[in-house]
Formats: structure tokens, C-alpha cells, sequence
């Protein structure tokens, strides 16, 4: 499988600027091209601009949080195909139903390995290839 074929538009969104660059250096190890944001306002310019093919998407973020974000995001029709994955420190049940109920596909628990990231984009990225 080459790499430029599988290389994936993927957006990260967490305020933690550790998180951020982690999973940036994750995912260009893996191919991909990286976009970042620090909080809910940022991502949404940026998903204009960039048009991401997956998001991942912290919960816990100051003026506009993980589940805000995402709930705008799908609310729009030119990206509500988008998957998105939310990221958080913790492992909650509630958690992920309330990301569920945003249109959130899948919910990574931090910190996240790169083989976990990876897997994920593997997952949904493909999805959104056909269709851009």
C-alpha cells in the first residue's frame, strides 16, 4: 500500500499543545497531512480552509468543548460526513454516549499511541477518501 494513496486530511483539535504536537508527529510518520487547532473557534475556521477528511476532537476545551465542536461541525451539511473521533483523559461511558449523540464516531482515551491514532485514521479516514 503506498503512502500517498492512503495519505489522509486530518485535523486535531486539543488545547494542549503537548497532545497537538504528539499527534502531529504521529500522524506524519504515518503519511498524513496534519492540520492543528487549539480550541473549538480555531477548528472551525480551519475545517472551512482545510476541508479535513477526520477529526480528532478533544473534549475538554475552554469557550467551545469537544461535543459543541462536534455537534457544529455535523450540523453543517457540507461536512457532516466527516468522521470525527473525540479524544479524552477519561475512559467514561457517559462520555462516549454523549459523544455518540454529537455524531462522534469512535472516542480515543489520552494518551493515545501511535498505533491507536494510526488505526483510527485507517478506520474513518478511508471513508472519506471516496468521497472527496
Amino acid at each position: 500500500m503506498s503512502n500517498a494513496a492512503s495519505s489522509v486530511r486530518v485535523l486535531v483539535i486539543d488545547d494542549s499543545n503537548t497532545i497537538r504536537r504528539s499527534a502531529e508527529i504521529f500522524l506524519k510518520q504515518g503519511g498524513h497531512d496534519v492540520m492543528l487547532a487549539e480550541d473549538g473557534f480555531d477548528a472551525l475556521a480551519k475545517v472551512n480552509d482545510y476541508q479535513p477528511q477526520l477529526i480528532f476532537c478533544d473534549i475538554l476545551m475552554p469557550r467551545l468543548d469537544g461535543y459543541q465542536t462536534c455537534a457544529i461541525i455535523k450540523r453543517n451539511a457540507k461536512y457532516s460526513g466527516v468522521p470525527v473521533v473525540m479524544l479524552s483523559s477519561k475512559d467514561g461511558v457517559f462520555d462516549k454516549a454523549r459523544g455518540r449523540m454529537v455524531g462522534a464516531q469512535d472516542y480515543l482515551t489520552k494518551p493515545f499511541t501511535k498505533d491507536q491514532l494510526l488505526q483510527a485514521v485507517r478506520q474513518f479516514g478511508a471513508v472519506m477518501q471516496g468521497a472527496n
